[in-house]
Formats: structure tokens, sequence, C-alpha cells
């Protein structure tokens, strides 16, 4: 039987800390959140690996480096309130769940939210609201938000998360093509309400699909 507690620990020393997200909190949140139990039973002994794993529903659980790199540019404090979009498996929801004060994610295939919304509940995730809905649109009805962030690609920021933004907030997301190198950005809304875009590093994600990002792929 494997592990996982020193696997954990491994993975946030050598793949998080190692590679220069050192910030005490990030990393206890990592610590608190048994990522085998956001795999598949049949991945749970390749849960700490240095890559992103499929999940159900032809999904992904992304990197946990690059959980770590979202998380961190997000800024989130122990007062926020983060929207996720692309909650997948609910993994990234749970690292902020132990950053923030709450965290609503947006999952747009029902069978994911379920089981998304089923872990939160039986790990004791409960300042996490998972929901099934087009996460391009945000959540209107739980905003504003201090932080947004997204596990997907879109070509650009959708302009409702700007508008679901609490002034001084941050939005980090991949934008880019579908085929190709992305970059994950982080846009900063001033007291203004101006927005400011930095471009953190190049990934590469799924597409984030919605009304205010790409059309759904012809099966085709």
């Amino acid at each position: 039987m494997s592990d996982f507690a020193a696997a954990r620990e491994r993975m946030i020393e050598r793949q998080i800390a190692g590679r220069g997200l050192r910030d005490p909190r990030l990393l206890e949140a990592f610590s608190a959140v048994p990522r085998e139990l956001f795999v598949p039973r049949e991945l749970e002994e390749r849960a700490y690996d240095d890559c992103a794993l499929p999940i159900e529903c032809g999904q992904t659980i992304s990197q946990p480096y690059i959980v770590a790199l979202t998380v961190h540019a997000a800024e989130i404090g122990p007062d926020h309130r983060v929207l996720e979009v692309g909650a997948g498996s609910g993994y990234a929801a749970a690292v902020m769940s132990r950053l923030a004060r709450a965290v609503i994610a947006v999952e747009r295939i029902p069978a994911l939210a379920r089981l998304a919304d089923e872990r939160m509940r039986s790990l004791g995730f409960d300042n996490v609201l998972v929901l099934s809905r087009d996460g391009s649109l945000g959540c209107p009805g739980q905003a504003p938000f201090d932080a947004i962030v997204c596990a997907a690609a879109g070509p650009q920021v959708p302009q409702a998360w700007l508008e679901q933004l609490a002034p001084g907030g941050r939005i980090v997301m991949p934008v880019g093509a579908i085929e190709g190198v992305q970059q994950l950005v982080r846009v900063t809304l001033d007291r203004d309400r101006q927005p400011h875009r930095e471009e953190l590093e190049p990934v590469r994600f799924v597409p984030l699909i919605g009304a205010q990002a790409y059309d759904e792929p012809d099966p085709s």
C-alpha cells in the first residue's frame, strides 16, 4: 500500500517549493488536501506525479505545479471569495478552500459537478459550493469575487468575469488558441475598475467552452 502522505510531502517539496513557490500558506493548503482522492481509483498511485492525469468524463486534473502557480498568482486571502471555473474533480477548489473564506466552483459537465460536490461533502470542505453551469458567464448570483481562476483556455478574458470581479481583485486563466501554446495571464482590476494584464508562463490547457469562450466541439 502506498504512503500517500509521504508522496504528498515529496510533491510539495520537489514540484512546488522546489520551483520557487514557498509561501507557507500555499504549501500548507496543498498538504491538507489528499490528491489521491481526486483521481480515478486506478490512477491513485500516480496522484502525485509531475503531470496532468485523466479523470472522469474525458477531462483532466492539472499538474500539481500548475495548480500551485495559478493559486499563488491569485493571491487568495483568508477573507476572500473565490470563483473557480472548470472545477473538474474538485482538487483545486479544495486547495483554495484552505486559503479562502468561500470558494464557488462551477463545472459545465453535470456528472463531474456531482462527483466534485460529493468529494467536498465527504472530506469536510464545507466552504466550497459546486455548481453545474456555463462558467464563461461566471456566477452573478454569488458575485462579487476577490479572485477568479480558470483551468481552461479561452480566446480572451470573459467580460462577465470582469463585471463580477471586486475592485482590486484578480483573474488568473490561460488565454490563447485551442491548438498551440497559450499564456497563463493575471488580470488585476484596479480601484477605478481598469484591468491590468500580466503574462505569467506558457501553458497548454483544454479549451474553455461557453457563451463567452469557445464553441462546443463538433463531435463529427
